[in-house]
């Protein structure tokens, strides 16, 4: 067989017009022929191509272009999947032989000199489907579905949709942090699962407009987490993809192809993405966030995320500079650094000895063995914040631990980087801190926020609190209250304790605060916040703040402009024309109406406790603001 297949093989080689063959083979034993010309594959739909090809799926007929080699003038070309002992264990093979399938493609001389169509490149591309996501959780997983959709894009899935029922590719991307969000997640699942499995009748119906029944993708750390519970879960999820294997989601969506499940849930110790340019989701957004570094080695006992994310890992310095760099020219004026332990940021691609003097704040302490060497976080910021002197910069989220006094002084020197310290507290009880293994005591948390309150007078702090941790008592959960009332923090995230499994709580400990009580002492926490929070607002009152403008405020849209100050707090006011500082500098004076991207000088008037209102006073630059000074700033416009 193999000697009279080659040699059918040969005879078509040796046809005048130049033509060679395309084998290709996959694990449902599906055979398909290409003819090549001297330029290029063509695939044709055709029914004399259909002859060709006895048995096989249906992907295995749509072609695309490829350049030969015209040296050996054919291409042999085998599945990634296909595999040899299928056939000779067994054997014997009952599909249709080399032999007949040459013999068959002579049959068909139409196919020899193919007609190459303009769009043939188009069409394959608009084959692969569109794509539709939706994300939950942080805004990590915001920056990863922006990664996910460069890699698609270059694999040629072009097009994204606001929709589900006209996608062929659904994509999830899943927070496993707390119980509530993954049954969110389930929910969802559900309904793409009927959009799969009634496709037929829903496209006849008109519920769907999808070309062929969805894929569905699961990404993120939820994928990683329940990754054989979620294949199991009777056909409902196609592809299993965790944080770290982004980079195969093309490849696994092809073994959806030929009937497998697709699963890549390995988690590295180098992946970073580095070398990605995300799409971004809004692409006409004045913010942006920036991976700078991933994964986690505190070991928290209440958190998974080193389990999903893994160990941490950080890109260069240089590679994050070209993505800011990139973004700045796209007119984005504010970025966030992000990262599961941000500020524990540790380059050490390039000067690996210059981290010698790595300090943590003092009073705290890792349980981290790994020795850190190299950049820090204050070296990055430092470098973006003199290379992108316009350009405003927050980071998120950090843990208290990596804060030494270098960062701070940075931050107070540099105009640029916001007066915002997120410094995460969860519990105000030190016995309930030691069993969530945070490195700290109470006592170091309150001396950290009185220095950073002393390098850095008008910052603003928030933070995040669990209640109901494992064995928290009354009284212990009352210093948690009296340390929020202590601090005064302008804003935080405070949730009910969640145990999660293959955390240390999990193994070590038992969630034994009924959640009655756990809910109750989270509403005693939230009033608690609510009653410090207001004077953090009110104090503003009468100052002058910068605003980035981010849009129109959605209860006065036509009137009404709202944005951020470096403290994140939000800020409306009345849209009218303004004096723009730079041309003023430069003799224009007149007037234009603040718009999206614009900082603003905002004289603040009143308080709700929850944002602010004030009046606009005029347009400017970050370094105009902070260099010119405020009151010669605004006498400048006000003249």
């Amino acid at each position: 067989m193999a000697s009279s297949s080659l040699s059918s093989l040969s005879s078509i080689l040796s046809n005048p017009h130049g033509c060679s063959l395309c084998f290709k083979a996959s694990t449902r034993r599906c055979f398909a022929l290409t003819f090549l010309s001297s330029k290029v594959v063509t695939h044709s739909s055709s029914s004399s191509s259909s002859a060709l090809l006895p048995r096989c799926h249906s992907s295995a007929r749509r072609l695309t272009q490829k350049p030969i080699n015209r040296k050996n003038g054919f291409a042999l070309n085998l599945s990634r999947s296909f595999s040899v002992s299928q056939i000779a264990g067994s054997g014997k093979f009952d599909g249709p032989s080399l032999h007949q399938f040459v013999s068959n493609a002579q049959a068909h001389a139409s196919l020899t000199t193919p007609e190459i169509e303009s769009d043939t490149l188009d069409s394959d591309v608009a084959s692969k489907g569109r794509i539709y996501h939706e994300t939950y959780g942080c805004q990590m997983n915001i920056n990863d579905m922006e990664i996910v959709l460069s890699i698609m894009k270059n694999s040629g899935y072009k097009e994204v949709v606001t929709d589900p029922e006209s996608a062929e590719v659904i994509f999830i991307n899943t927070c496993a942090i707390r119980e509530n969000a993954e049954q969110r997640v389930w929910q969802r699942l559900n309904y793409f699962w009927f959009l799969k499995r009634e496709w037929k009748v829903n496209v006849a119906k008109g519920r769907a407009q999808s070309l062929k029944p969805p894929k569905v993708v699961v990404l993120g750390c939820m994928a990683e987490r329940l990754k054989d519970k979620i294949l199991d879960s009777d056909k409902m999820v196609d592809v299993v993809c965790g944080p770290d294997a982004y980079r195969d989601l093309p490849r696994l969506l092809e073994e959806v192809d030929y009937g497998q499940k697709g699963i890549n849930t390995l988690l590295s110790l180098e992946e970073t993405y580095a070398d990605i340019s995300p799409v971004r989701i809004s692409e006409n957004s004045i913010t942006a966030f920036v991976s700078v570094m991933r994964g986690c080695n505190n070991m928290c006992a209440f958190c998974i995320v080193p389990f999903t994310r893994g160990r941490e890992r950080s890109r260069p310095v240089e590679s994050i500079i070209r993505e800011v760099g990139e973004l700045w020219e796209s007119g984005v004026k504010e970025v966030t650094l992000l990262g599961q332990n941000v500020n524990s940021y540790n380059d050490d691609s390039a000067d690996p000895e210059s981290g010698a003097n790595w300090e943590y704040s003092e009073g705290f302490s890792s349980r981290c063995k790994v020795k850190n060497m190299g950049l820090r976080f204050a070296d990055l910021l430092d470098r973006l914040s003199v290379q992108f002197p316009e350009m405003r910069f927050r980071f998120t989220s950090p843990h208290p631990k990596d804060y030494p006094d270098e960062l701070l002084y940075l931050m107070r020197d540099r105009h640029n980087i916001c007066n915002l310290i997120h410094l995460p507290a969860q519990s105000g009880n030190s016995r309930i801190l030691e069993q969530m293994r945070r490195g700290y005591t109470r006592e170091a948390y309150l001396d950290l926020v009185k220095k950073i309150r002393s390098i850095i007078p008008d910052v603003a702090i928030t933070s995040d609190f669990i209640t109901g941790f494992c064995g928290e008592t009354e009284e212990e959960h009352q210093e948690t209250l009296s340390l929020v009332r202590a601090v005064g923090y302008d804003m935080a995230y405070m949730f009910a304790y969640s145990m999660r499994e293959k955390t240390h709580a999990h193994r070590k400990y038992t969630d034994d605060v009924p959640e009655e009580v756990k809910q109750r002492r989270l509403t005693e926490l939230i009033e608690a916040f609510r009653e410090t929070t207001g004077p953090c607002y009110d104090s503003q009152v009468g100052s002058i703040q910068l605003v980035l403008v981010e849009g129109p405020n959605k209860r006065a849209p036509e009137t009404e402009l709202i944005g951020k100050t470096d403290k994140g707090h939000r800020v409306s006011f009345v849209t009218k024309p303004l004096f723009d500082t730079e041309c003023l500098l430069d003799g224009d004076d007149l007037k234009r109406n603040p718009e999206i991207g614009d900082f603003v000088e905002v004289r603040i008037e009143k308080s709700t406790r929850a944002s602010l209102f004030g009046e606009a006073l005029a347009i400017t630059k970050l370094s105009l603001f902070h260099d010119v000074g405020v009151d010669a700033g605004v006498a400048s416009c006000a003249s």
